[in-house]
């Protein structure tokens, strides 16, 4: 393949290097390390998710496992346990590294205050750039996504790299199994002929589009030309930082000034990020990143055709759950506090020893936590983020 690719060639990055060193990563990921943005409320899943406790640090499938657990696990394996950075928000740095001990306090990044994935994943490959060098790959997976399938993960996250090695920002598009409202799509454009061999489902990214209405959303996949969004993105570092500092030279400034401090002068971190981090732009990476440079023909996609889910919303936690006796009532916690009768199909988030009782209804969400109670209809799981504002509109802090 052509190591300069279209993206190197016009912002000026240097060709690859031979990778110094092992790790005890999977082979063919040598000299590639992951990023795991810890950030995010998981407002939908309020009352379970709280700024103080979110969605990441809970077991959601039951299954022993919190989310940022279960993705720490599943990179851990492909890129090795000392090629991973976390960067998480302040507050939740001692949690994190309680429930993942693998880790130093060196691999996870405190962000004093929230500034989304852009800036984090910016930063990341910033000091990954400064310790190992701008041609190492970064891959940026979020804490909270549940994947199933991990044969065919691992197969697209290695024609991932293969594309990213070319200059290309490459994000990894899931096939569309439903008309969902719940997630971004990416259309898809042509064949990625310089990267066939190495992977053969590469193909030019034509544009990102939003949440669509149920109408275009069937649209979209009756086309076969859209794919669903998971925010996964595979890409040089010098690639994004030169990227970064012809567009938003603030940030650039930013990353690189808190780069040197964290080589250099590990001590000084703390203090330097609280200086310079409030200042940074607040913005999703699809927004700095991905969606302006597939404008200019940047951004190729590779099919991952393995289970995803962002874990959005109670519908979402629905779908994961197993269903529990004969009316497939989904409960999360103490199914023994859980008592229906004539019902079907409702979700029940115990977090209490109080006993909930429910009869003769279907569809509903039920999430009982020490301090907040929350009842609605399924089908409303998207707007329980407008019920957290109005929540907050009237002074309730204090739960949210």
């Amino acid at each position: 393949m052509d190591k300069s690719g279209p993206v190197m060639a016009r912002i000026g990055v240097d060709g690859g290097r031979d990778v110094a060193g092992r790790c005890n990563c999977a082979p063919g990921f040598e000299g590639c390390y992951a990023i795991i943005p810890a950030g995010g409320v998981g407002s939908r899943l309020w009352p379970l998710s709280r700024r103080s406790r979110p969605k990441y640090l809970f077991d959601l499938l039951g299954q022993g496992r919190t989310l940022i657990q279960s993705t720490y696990d599943r990179v851990s394996s492909l890129f090795g346990t000392g090629q991973v950075l976390v960067v998480a928000g302040a507050r939740h740095v001692d949690p994190i590294l309680e429930q993942l001990p693998e880790l130093s306090g060196d691999d996870v990044i405190a962000e004093p205050v929230a500034r989304d994935s852009g800036p984090a994943i910016a930063l990341g490959a910033a000091i990954i750039a400064k310790k190992y060098g701008g041609d190492r790959v970064i891959a940026s997976f979020a804490a909270d996504h549940v994947i199933h399938g991990l044969e065919g993960f691992e197969r697209s996250v290695r024609e991932a790299i293969a594309v990213a090695r070319s200059g290309y920002v490459t994000t990894i598009g899931i096939a569309a199994s439903r008309p969902s409202t719940a997630f971004g799509y990416i259309r898809q454009g042509a064949p990625l002929s310089d990267c066939r061999v190495e992977a053969p489902t590469a193909r030019m990214v034509e544009r990102f589009v939003e949440k669509p209405d149920a109408i275009t959303a069937q649209k979209y996949l009756s086309t076969g030309e859209y794919r669903w969004n998971a925010g996964m993105f595979v890409m040089r570092a010098d690639a994004l930082l030169s990227w970064l500092s012809l567009t938003m030279p603030r940030m650039y400034d930013v990353v690189m000034r808190i780069a040197d401090v964290a080589v250099d002068s590990p001590d000084d971190m703390e203090e330097t990020m609280a200086r310079l981090w409030p200042g940074v732009e607040k913005i999703a990476f699809d927004y700095a990143v991905a969606e302006p440079m597939s404008l200019r023909g940047g951004v190729a996609m590779v099919s991952g055709d393995f289970g995803w889910d962002d874990v959005g919303d109670f519908s979402s936690v629905a779908t994961l759950l197993p269903g529990s006796r004969q009316d497939n009532i989904r409960v999360l916690g103490d199914s023994g506090n859980v008592v229906t009768l004539d019902c079907a199909e409702d979700v029940v988030v115990s977090g209490t020893s109080r006993v909930v009782a429910l009869l003769g209804v279907d569809d509903l969400i039920v999430a009982d936590t020490e301090d907040a109670l929350m009842v609605a209809p399924r089908a409303r799981s998207q707007d329980v983020r407008r019920l957290v504002e109005v929540l907050r509109s009237r002074g309730h802090e204090d739960v949210l």
